[in-house]
């Protein structure tokens, strides 16, 4: 913590035992940007733009925004050690199992807490009261249910290796009475109007939450989540599909080392060229998932037309691209017909090689492989 003594971005604080605590400075409302920021700002903010316009023009939003937003729970649970995959985490909605693995659970209550901040957003700033009702719903009856879900900390933490002592620690938060002050501040940093552009407040504001670490448990997880939440807050996305897990979990030790370091140097440009690098490249990405996701459903609504599918299927079609993996019981309501009814109709998509029927269970479940796989296939960077 020594290197922390001297940081231009915040202060140091004895809590006993010889040990600092970092405090950081209230978030700047100015920030000169050099030409290179400016670059990188204008590239990230094009992405974005185009994302939004094309999130503003599907007819059904719901196709692109459900199973992206499953997808950012995997990925950024898996940067926590969960190692549920998408679909997993489809299947298991699908079933209607009240239980699943711990793993499963944790990605669907990280699912759960962003529709839910997203819907609350209606009525309900970004604030100290919406943040604890996230958190209550990302940490109830999953692992760290015992650490005061929808509650600050009122003890230290540390962050270093697992079961380190806080005297090997990486970096100390600040102390717990000093955390009600600070997220207000922040708070009133996300709420209130100033000069800078979104992405950049959207860059400061994630690092602040992460650095303050008002929790004892799933402080990532909420920092992440008020990524999208921020944005959509702030009117650069209509629709909910941006989303950055996926750039910090592929080198999630350097996401680390940015947000420390922003800590020791105080070194803005750094970390904002970092941020709005992922803003740029996830943009891309999504843009791309999104033509594959598109050109499947036309591939398929062909491939039915042409098979003289009657509406029935085409409706069943349009629903697997919001629910990937369905059941008869699921689609008899869809469609508003028998459960045998049902089944033929997935019999139908089966043969046609839309679908396939999966394992034992019962009900039993009829999965969409390709169209997970195109979700979830990596992009080629060009």
């Amino acid at each position: 913590m020594q290197r922390l003594s001297d940081s231009p971005s915040g202060k140091t604080v004895s809590i006993g035992g010889g040990q600092l605590a970092f405090i950081p400075s209230p978030l700047p409302r100015d920030l000169p940007l050099s030409p290179k920021l400016v670059l990188l700002l204008d590239n990230a903010s094009r992405a974005v733009a185009t994302l939004a316009g094309v999130g503003e023009t599907v007819p059904n939003p719901h196709m692109l925004a459900q199973p992206f937003i499953r997808r950012e729970a995997v990925l950024s649970s898996r940067i926590e050690g969960t190692l549920a995959s998408l679909s997993d985490v489809l299947a298991y909605e699908a079933s209607g199992r009240k239980q699943s693995s711990g793993d499963v659970e944790e990605v669907r209550n990280y699912v759960v807490a962003l529709e839910y901040g997203i819907e609350r957003l209606e009525s309900l700033p970004i604030s100290f009261r919406l943040v604890n009702e996230l958190h209550e719903r990302l940490m109830t009856g999953v692992r760290g249910e015992n650490k005061m879900p929808g509650h600050f900390r009122t003890t230290q933490v540390w962050i270093g290796a697992p079961g380190s002592h806080i005297q090997e620690a990486r970096f100390i938060p600040p102390p717990p009475e000093r955390l009600r002050y600070l997220f207000f501040e922040w708070e009133s940093f996300v709420n209130e109007s100033h000069n800078l552009p979104p992405l950049v407040r959207c860059a400061l504001m994630h690092y602040q939450i992460e650095t303050i670490h008002p929790y004892l448990d799933g402080n990532g997880r909420i920092g992440r989540l008020l990524i999208t939440l921020f944005l959509c807050a702030s009117g650069v996305l209509t629709t909910p599909l941006l989303y950055l897990s996926a750039y910090f979990e592929r080198d999630r030790q350097r996401y680390y080392d940015e947000l420390l370091n922003l800590s020791v140097t105080g070194d803005w440009e750094r970390w904002l060229s970092y941020f709005l690098d992922g803003v740029y490249r996830e943009s891309r990405d999504v843009l791309e998932r999104i033509r594959r996701v598109r050109s499947l459903q036309e591939e398929w609504r062909e491939l039915l037309l042409n098979r003289g599918e009657p509406s029935s299927g085409l409706r069943l079609l349009e629903d697997l691209f919001v629910h990937p993996v369905t059941t008869a019981p699921r689609v008899s309501r869809l469609l508003e017909i028998s459960d045998p009814g049902a089944r033929r109709v997935l019999d139908r998509l089966i043969d046609a090689g839309i679908v396939s029927r999966i394992g034992s269970s019962r009900p039993s479940l009829y999965v969409a492989q390709r169209l997970i796989e195109e979700i979830e296939r990596p992009i080629e960077e060009g």
